[in-house]
């Protein structure tokens, strides 16, 4: 039989779990800690081969998106892909909006940030990165933050492969960046 005590004891723990997870439910998690404001500045679909890829959604605080100010770009995948994968084609844009071969160091270094960042995906995985200018940026997958990456020259190189004129979608550039009639 309970005592008094005990029963005390269950009802206060019991408050205060449920204090808790209404704080926790009122407050922002994930990426939005970085970015409470940020509201949706455009999307679209990557499709390669009539194979759509990715749903890919640009959040920000403004409603000019650039690289002097933060912002998140929240990538939902529609196939598996390896994380090998997304660390190769990522690199591999880097180097063709870059026009350069990347020095070698910075190369493996970078690799082995995306290694750590990024995950193998599936249908439905959501992998977001929030640019913060001048700092570098930080990877959530499914809202859970899985690695920062502090340098700002990565980041910019990183976030280009959507941003920059020279992507390989231009198509979904202007629907990111809210350009489309």
């Amino acid at each position: 039989m309970a005592t008094p005590r005990s029963r005390l004891c269950s009802v206060l723990l019991l408050s205060l779990a449920l204090a808790a997870g209404a704080a926790q439910a009122n407050s922002p998690s994930g990426w939005r800690e970085q970015l409470p404001q940020a509201t949706l500045i455009g999307s679209g679909d990557f499709s390669w081969f009539g194979f759509s890829v990715y749903n890919a959604k640009l959040w920000s605080p403004s409603s000019r998106v650039d690289f002097t100010e933060p912002f998140a770009l929240e990538l939902t995948y529609r196939r598996t892909i390896s994380r090998e994968t997304l660390v190769d084609t990522s690199l591999d844009e880097i180097r063709r909006i870059n026009g350069q071969p990347l020095d070698p160091e910075q190369q493996s270094a970078w690799t082995e940030q995306m290694s750590q960042a990024f995950v193998d995906v599936k249908d439905g995985t959501r992998i977001t990165g929030v640019f913060l200018p001048g700092e570098g940026c930080r990877f959530y997958v499914d809202g859970q933050l899985q690695h920062v990456i502090d340098d700002p020259e990565f980041a910019r190189a990183f976030f280009s492969i959507w941003l920059d004129p020279q992507t390989r979608s231009p198509k979904l550039r202007a629907a990111l960046l809210g350009l489309n009639p």
